[in-house]
């Protein structure tokens, strides 16, 4: 396979395995790897761990230093995770870089909840759950990426993306 040298995001709503599934991505093809959860202001992070869902201006400054992420690494890949749950979030990213690849980690509700119930050290509880599944709207066929199931094997998960990427025209 070919050098990647399209952009990445791993999404899906918290819990779905984006950053386990993200690093090891990103170490399978060679580019760089960027947390998303890193880019939110501090303020978000509060509301967050306050039990508080993030509504759409809170977003906004979130995703726009994604999107600046994505632009700086353009012609040399890279790998993000960002939820991404709307449509309108997507395309705010692919604003920034039009070969934007989406990994959508589809999971079931109570896997996400296990997940969720039992991870520690992150400030996403699993009472945000409820918000993240209310917003989601799943990528739709227009949307250049590939839908995966977040409940298989993690290497199943990245041969799975990187057989898509190599089927894509860069």
């Amino acid at each position: 396979m070919g050098e990647i040298r399209r952009p990445i995001a791993v999404m899906g709503v918290s819990g779905a395995g984006k950053t386990t599934v993200g690093v090891r991505l990103a170490a399978a093809l060679g580019v760089e790897y960027a947390e998303g959860d890193d880019f939110h202001p501090a303020a978000n992070v509060a509301k967050m761990s306050a039990g508080t869902p993030l509504d759409d201006a809170d977003r906004a400054p979130w995703l726009d230093a994604i999107a600046d992420w994505l632009v700086a690494r353009r012609g040399r890949g890279g790998v993000v995770t960002c939820s991404a749950l709307k449509r309108r979030y997507r395309d705010r990213l692919r604003a920034a870089a039009p070969d934007l690849f989406l990994v959508y980690l589809d999971v079931p509700r109570a896997e996400l909840e296990r997940r969720l119930t039992v991870r520690t050290g992150h400030f996403m509880k699993v009472q945000l759950l409820e918000s993240q599944l209310a917003a989601l709207e799943p990528p739709t066929p227009d949307e250049p990426g590939i839908t995966v199931d977040g409940t298989a094997g993690v290497d199943a998960v990245v041969e799975q993306v990187r057989a898509a990427l190599a089927s894509q025209p860069e």
